[in-house]
C-alpha cells in the first residue's frame, strides 16, 4: 500500500501504482453522457491519467484545467481525469470551466480504483481515489507515475509532459 499525507495526516492506498514498464489494465469507466469508455475507446494514443479524490476540490480543479491547458498542444496524447465523482457533476465542471482538451471519466461503478491500486482505504476520504498521475505510451505500456504524496498538493505536471515527449 502506498503511504500519504491528507494535511499532514496519515492516509493510505490499497496498493501501489503499476510500475514503469508494465501494461495497464482495462477500465469501464462513465463518460458524461452515461456511456462506458475503455482502454480501447482510446487505442493508438498515449493516455496521460490524471486520478483524483474529487474535482469539488481546489487541488482537483487546478489539476483538471492545469492538464487541459497541456493536452491541446500534445499530439497523439488524450488525457484522462478520473474521479469518484457523479458524471453529472463532472460535465457541470467541464462546462463551467470550458475544459474540452480532456476526457473527465467517472469511476462510480467500476472497478478502476482497486484495479489501479489508488483506492484510499482508511481516512475521511476512505473509498475516495488518491491523487495520481500514471502516464502510458501507444501501447498501453507505463512510462510515468506520481503517487501525489500529500493530497492536498498538486501533481508534477512538467515531469508528466516530459515523460511523454522521451
Amino acid at each position: 500500500m502506498s503511504a500519504i499525507t491528507l494535511k499532514g495526516n496519515a492516509v493510505n492506498t490499497i496498493g501501489t501504482l503499476p510500475s514503469v514498464g508494465t501494461t495497464v489494465k482495462d477500465f469501464a469507466l462513465v463518460d458524461s453522457g452515461l456511456s462506458v469508455k475503455t482502454l480501447e475507446s482510446f487505442e493508438g494514443k498515449k493516455k496521460v491519467f490524471n486520478i483524483f479524490p474529487s474535482i469539488d476540490t481546489p487541488t482537483c480543479a487546478s489539476s483538471a484545467r492545469k492538464f487541459n491547458e497541456e493536452a491541446s498542444s500534445l499530439d497523439n496524447t488524450v488525457v484522462i481525469n478520473v474521479s469518484k465523482d457523479l458524471p453529472f457533476a463532472l460535465t457541470r465542471f467541464c462546462a463551467a470551466e470550458g475544459l474540452n482538451n480532456v476526457e473527465t471519466l467517472s469511476d462510480f461503478r467500476s472497478s478502476f480504483g482497486d484495479d489501479y491500486e489508488v483506492t484510499i482505504t482508511d481516512s475521511p476520504l476512505k473509498g475516495l481515489l488518491s491523487r495520481a498521475v500514471i502516464v502510458t505510451d501507444e501501447n498501453n505500456k507505463v512510462i510515468y507515475t506520481e503517487q501525489v504524496s500529500e493530497i492536498a498538493d498538486e501533481p508534477d505536471y512538467s515531469a508528466a509532459i516530459v515523460a511523454l515527449n522521451k
